[in-house]
C-alpha cells in the first residue's frame, strides 16, 4: 500500500491552502500550526521556515493517517502510518520512505518486523504468518527471502538458503522428536520428469516437501507463479518445480549457514511454511 499522497504547493503556485498558526518574521509558517491543503489533506503539527518539520499528524482524504516526525515536508524519523486497508507501519522513515527498523502489520494480521530499505523488506527480519503461527527469520533482499534463513513451524523447522522466496540448495529439516533430515532443494523441469515416467506434462499440485509427505514437489511455474492449469490438454506444459532430495537422517547438530555465493553471506533467518509445504508468499 503506497503512503505517497501528500502534495507540496510552492509559493509560485499561488494558493497554499488554509493555515492557522505561528509564523516567522518572513511570514512563513513556523512553529505550531494547522493547515488544510488544496487537495483536501490536513496537517497539524510543527513547521520550520514554511516546511513541515518536527512532530505532526497528517491526515489524507482517503482515510490514511501519519503520526510522527517530519523534516523538510518529508516523513523522516520515527512515525506510524495507518493505511486505508487496515494495515499499519510503525518505525523508522527516511526521505518519505520506510527505511531502518520497523514493524508492519498487514490486513490479514501477518506481521513483519525487521530492516527496511526504500519501502522494501531488506536486511534481517522476521515474518509471522497469522493463520498458521509459522514464521520466517532471516535475510531479505528487496522484499524477498534471500540467502540464509529458517522457517519455524509448530513441531519442526527448516534451515537453509533461500532464493527468490523459495528454499534453494542444501538444507535440513529439524524435528522435535530429536532428529534431522539433511538434503537439498533442486529445481527440476517437471515436463522432463514426467516424460521419463511416461506421463503427460502437468505439475502435481502442492505436494508437501516434508519427509514422509509425498515426493516433495510444489509448482512455482516458469514465471514464479503456480501453474494455473489453463493450457490446452494436448499442449506440453514446461514447469519448473522444486524437489526435496533427502540425503541422510542424523541426530541434532548445530546449524552453520552456508555462505551464498550470490550474496555477501550475511544473515540468519527463521521461517514458517504453511502446513509443511512451500513457504507462503508474504504480503507485499
Amino acid at each position: 500500500m503506497s503512503d505517497v499522497g501528500s502534495e507540496d504547493f510552492d509559493d509560485d503556485q499561488g494558493y497554499l491552502g488554509e493555515y492557522e498558526g505561528d509564523r516567522n518574521e518572513a511570514g512563513e509558517r513556523h512553529g505550531v500550526g494547522r493547515a488544510v491543503l488544496p487537495n483536501g489533506d490536513t496537517y497539524q503539527g510543527m513547521y520550520e521556515n514554511g516546511k513541515r518539520s518536527g512532530q505532526g499528524t497528517y491526515r489524507f482524504k482517503n482515510g490514511a493517517r501519519y503520526i510522527g516526525e517530519y523534516y523538510q515536508n518529508l516523513k523522516h524519523g520515527q512515525g506510524i502510518f495507518y493505511y486505508p486497508d487496515g494495515s499499519k507501519y510503525e518505525g523508522s522513515w527516511v526521505d518519505d520512505q520506510r527505511q531502518g527498523h520497523g514493524l508492519y502489520t498487514y490486513p490479514n494480521q501477518d506481521t513483519y518486523e525487521g530492516e527496511w530499505v526504500h519501502h522494501q523488506r531488506n536486511g534481517q527480519g522476521i515474518y509471522h504468518y497469522n493463520d498458521t503461527g509459522s514464521r520466517y527469520m532471516g535475510t531479505w533482499v528487496m522484499g524477498k527471502m534471500e540467502s540464509a534463513g529458517e522457517f519455524i513451524h509448530l513441531n519442526h523447522r527448516y534451515q537453509g538458503n533461500f532464493l527468490n522466496n523459495n528454499p534453494s540448495g542444501p538444507g535440513k529439516y529439524v524435528f522435535e522428536i530429536g532428529c534431522e533430515q539433511h538434503g537439498e532443494y533442486l529445481q527440476v523441469d517437471q515436463t522432463a520428469s514426467d516424460e521419463e515416467n511416461g506421463k503427460h506434462g502437468k505439475a502435481p499440485k502442492s505436494r508437501s516437501p516434508y519427509p514422509g509427505h509425498g515426493e516433495g514437489y510444489f509448482s512455482i511455474g516458469a514465471s514464479g507463479e503456480e501453474d494455473r492449469g489453463d493450457a490446452e490438454e494436448d499442449e506440453t506444459v514446461s514447469t519448473m518445480v522444486l524437489k526435496w532430495k533427502p540425503k541422510a537422517v542424523t541426530g541434532l547438530s548445530l546449524w552453520t549457514p552456508a555462505k551464498d555465493p550470490s550474496s555477501d553471506g550475511e544473515g540468519l533467518a527463521s521461517a514458517d511454511e504453511k502446513g509443511g509445504s512451500k513457504p507462503p508468499t508474504p504480503e507485499t
